[in-house]
């Protein structure tokens, strides 16, 4: 049974915690919505979760549209993985790289389930010859700014620092051995991610109470209308209406973001309208440059 953490914090912030979601999409290439992504902001420092693809550009255009500077190419320094699932980091490169060369001057820290370094080393070769050039060619490029610091977790408190403490709790996703939720305890707020993952328990225990939780979801409605591999596919990967219903009741958080959304051919509205039907708290759309 996991108990609740008990977190204590140094007492010395200014200013709130922002959830700011980066990409609410899902492997469909939908034009509107970049890849799974958040960042949790405190006091001018981002943490970031996933770094689906058009992260860093959809972080950039937050930063300069809700004038956040913690989310400057430049500033994104602190990344932490769910799993491996490819629309979860095919933009992995995209967020070592541009903003190293963008002037990052500090290593890019990483925390993730296992896999996460293996998969680092196997794109730092890839892109030797690029590092290589930009480094020691006319760029002159800050060799500190392309540096990963790889640190592989399951569960537990896996970081802390002046802002914030995370911790990571292992959920259902179907075939994958690690796959991770996140709780970020700020001064002000308790945020919970959820990742992708099906009903869960150890994500109930985490995330009871929270001010925010944020969850994927897909239409009950809509799956019935996609062929048989497909329902079974969902149904063991992922998180209908009625069961983020059920955790919600569980939870009582302040507020529910939907995000990982698949509607299957339903609308948006009916993911509300599936989940309303057993919850009654406060529950929202997630959509790419969303701030609460």
């Amino acid at each position: 049974m996991l108990l609740q953490p008990i977190i204590l914090l140094a007492q010395n912030h200014a200013g709130s915690t922002k959830l700011v979601m980066l990409g609410t999409g899902t492997p469909f290439a939908d034009p509107d919505r970049s890849g799974p992504s958040l960042a949790v902001v405190v006091n001018e420092t981002a943490y970031i979760v996933d770094c689906g693809p058009g992260v860093v550009r959809r972080a950039a255009a937050v930063a300069q549209k809700r004038q956040l500077p913690a989310l400057k190419p430049d500033r994104l320094t602190r990344l932490f993985i769910t799993h491996l699932h490819s629309d979860h980091t095919a933009g992995y490169s995209d967020f070592i790289f541009t903003p190293a060369v963008l002037d990052r001057n500090q290593p890019l820290q990483v925390i993730g389930p296992p896999g996460i370094r293996r998969m680092t080393k196997l794109l730092m070769k890839a892109y030797s010859e690029d590092m290589e050039i930009r480094i020691k060619g006319l760029e002159m490029g800050n060799a500190d700014g392309y540096k990963v610091e790889v640190k592989e977790v399951t569960k537990g408190e896996v970081y802390r620092d002046e802002n914030c403490v995370v911790e990571a709790f292992e959920v259902k996703h179907g075939n994958w051995r690690h796959a991770l939720g996140y709780r970020f305890t700020t001064k002000d707020k308790v945020i919970v991610v959820s990742g992708d993952c099906t009903y869960s328990e150890s994500l109930i225990a985490m995330a009871r109470g929270c001010d925010i939780l944020v969850h994927e979801v897909f239409s009950e409605a809509g799956l019935q209308k996609r062929e048989d591999r497909w329902q079974r596919y969902h149904s063991t990967f992922h998180t209908s209406t009625g069961q983020l219903a059920r955790i919600a009741q569980e939870v009582k958080p302040g507020l529910l973001v939907l995000t990982h959304q698949l509607t299957f051919g339903s609308s948006l509205e009916s993911l509300l309208e599936e989940i309303g039907r057993t919850y009654v708290g406060k529950v929202v759309n997630g959509m790419d440059g969303d701030v609460f």
